[in-house]
C-alpha cells in the first residue's frame, strides 16, 4: 500500500472576477509571523454591519492595510483586513477576501 501524507503548508483556491483559479500559499511560519505582528502592533480591528468572509467582497468603506514584506514573498500583492480577530487578506483589484489566517 502507498500512503500520502498531509502537507503542512495551507494551500486555498479561488475563483477571481475573470474565472481563473488562484492559489494562495501560506506557510505557518508566516502564519506565526501574521498573528505576532497583529498583537505587537496592535492592529485595531475594522467593525462592519456585515461579517466579512471569503470569497465576498470587502465593504467599499474599510481601508485595505498593506502586507509587511515578512510576511511572505507571495502574500505582497494584497492587502488584508483584521475584523473580529481573524485577518483576511484581499485581493485589492476585486476587493474579495482570498483567505482567512487563524
Amino acid at each position: 500500500m502507498i500512503s500520502t501524507g498531509a502537507m503542512a503548508q495551507s494551500t486555498v483556491v479561488t475563483t477571481t472576477s475573470t474565472g481563473h483559479a488562484a492559489a494562495v500559499q501560506i506557510e505557518p511560519e508566516y502564519r506565526t509571523k501574521i498573528r505576532t505582528y497583529v498583537t505587537e502592533h496592535k492592529v485595531r480591528p475594522v467593525e462592519t454591519r456585515e461579517k466579512i468572509v471569503v470569497g465576498q467582497p470587502v465593504p467599499r468603506e474599510v481601508e485595505l492595510e498593506a502586507v509587511p514584506a515578512d510576511w511572505g514573498p507571495s502574500l505582497t500583492k494584497y492587502r488584508y483586513v483584521y475584523s473580529g480577530e481573524r485577518v483576511m487578506l484581499v485581493d485589492p483589484s476585486t476587493r474579495t477576501v482570498v483567505q482567512e489566517i487563524d
